[in-house]
Parts: structure tokens; C-alpha cells; sequence
């Protein structure tokens, strides 16, 4: 079912399927929180109420991002991940959820019920999510130190619009 959010996004909801259980094994760190998140915790709880999976949050109207979002989708034959745009009305309360600022699109944001995560950390928790062999790269990325990631991160996040370009609209 997907539900048109504001800014020209369609909000996928996927039922998950019964037999599809989540990964047990942890490589990322969860992100400091900022601010006061845990009132938003409280507010967004029900994206979570009937659906755990967890939530990517991405720049809606990133070439690179939506691409990323193809991606995952391709490499998730079970749905284990839904996806919202940081543009949102629902991405920019689940950025406040994050600790992070609601107009924030600076980086990918995995949302867990518990936890979230941001640049690198994100990206390879979304890894362990996917299916093979991308947990396993994941494994091994992340023994590469973590401002080492987040440089290369933020060296590409940077520079997305440049080398990417945008789009007037996001893909999902």
C-alpha cells in the first residue's frame, strides 16, 4: 500500500511477512542522541506499532539516494526495510526521533524502534538487512575505522547534487 506523503513522496507500506525475522547480529554503533529525542520517541511510536521493520530515511530528491533506494529494494527480497523521505512530514519527525535536526538531510538515517543510525553506520546496518553477500561486506567494513567511513561519506554526501544531480520529485 503506498500513501502519498507531502512533498510529492508515495510512502511505501509493505505488510511484512510472517516467516521474514530480523538479523541478530549488530555492526553499527547507535548514533548519539541529540536534542531532546525522547519525546519523539514517544510521538512516533506508532510507526512501529504494527510494523518493526525498520525505516530508511533518505534526501527524496537525491539521484544518488533514490538510486540507493532502488538498490535496496532490489536486494531485499524479503522487505525487511520501509523507506520514507527525510522531506516528509513523517521523515522529519522520525529525524527528531533520530536526535537530529527535522530539516536535516545531510545523511541516510536508519530508524529502528530502539535505535538509529547515521552516515556509514547507517549504510552498513542497511547491509545487514539486504540479502547476500552484503551482511557480509558489511562484517567487514566495519573493522574500517569509523572517521574513516564517515569521511568518505561525507565527502560524497557533500557533493551528491554535483555529481548526481537531483530530481524534482523522489522516485517512491
Amino acid at each position: 500500500m503506498a500513501l502519498l506523503a507531502p512533498g510529492g513522496c508515495a510512502r511505501i507500506c509493505v505488510p511484512r511477512p510472517a516467516h521474514v525475522r530480523q538479523r541478530g547480529a549488530t555492526f553499527a554503533t547507535l548514533s548519539p542522541p541529540r536534542g531532546h529525542a525522547g519525546d519523539w520517541v514517544e510521538a512516533t511510536s506508532s510507526f512501529f506499532e504494527q510494523d518493526t521493520r525498520p525505516i530508511m530515511l533518505f534526501d527524496g530528491v537525491c539521484n544518488l539516494c533514490n538510486g540507493g533506494v532502488r538498490f535496496v529494494r532490489g536486494n531485499d527480497r524479503n522487505g525487511s526495510i520501509r523507506f520514507e523521505a527525510l522531506q516528509s512530514e513523517a521523515g522529519k519527525n522520525l529525524l527528531m526521533r533520530s536526535g537530529r535536526a527535522p530539516d536535516d538531510i545531510s545523511s541516510v538515517v536508519l530508524v529502528e524502534k530502539d535505535r538509529a543510525y547515521i552516515k556509514s553506520e547507517a549504510v552498513l546496518k542497511i547491509m545487514e538487512y539486504i540479502d547476500l553477500p552484503f551482511p557480509q561486506l558489511a562484517f567487514f567494513l566495519q573493522f574500517v575505522p569509523l572517521f574513516i567511513r564517515d569521511f568518505a561519506y561525507d565527502n560524497v554526501a557533500n557533493n551528491r547534487y554535483t555529481i548526481f544531480g537531483r530530481s524534482e520529485s523522489c522516485e517512491i
